[in-house]
């Protein structure tokens, strides 16, 4: 796919293979069709890989690029991970074909505590030196 590899070639971090079950949380409230009321989104769902820059998180229902949301995930170690991003790309597939990554947003990290970033870091560091195959 053309707009994958044009995501490859901007990204400056690289990713490794995560399969983490992650929490994603919208920060900025929709308003409910019926009711008018402000909601907030939240489901949980598969983060496909990581790097210190962002990460690829498998969904059904995508969110649309610019929404800022709350990324929590537990690091393999158990070490919590949280943090504020933003949605640079999102995709729908309807019938995902063998091989494909399938439905999903990318994600741009914005900020997150620093003894986060540094047990993210190590994870990453793991990761590359076990043979984790880049992103």
């Amino acid at each position: 796919m053309r707009s994958e590899s044009i995501h490859r070639e901007q990204r400056r971090h690289q990713r490794v293979p995560a399969g983490i079950g992650v929490r994603i949380s919208t920060i900025e409230p929709d308003r409910d069709p019926w009711t008018g009321r402000p909601v907030f989104r939240a489901s949980s769902e598969t983060c496909a890989n990581l790097s210190r820059g962002g990460a690829f998180v498998h969904t059904d229902q995508p969110l649309a690029p610019g929404r800022r949301i709350l990324m929590e995930l537990a690091i393999p170690d158990g070490t919590p991970f949280e943090a504020i991003g933003r949605v640079a790309w999102s995709r729908h597939v309807p019938e995902p074909r063998p091989g494909d990554e399938g439905s999903g947003i990318g994600i741009e990290f914005l900020g997150a505590a620093a003894d986060h970033f540094q047990a993210l870091e190590a994870f990453l560091a793991d990761k590359h030196g076990a043979g984790g195959s880049p992103h």
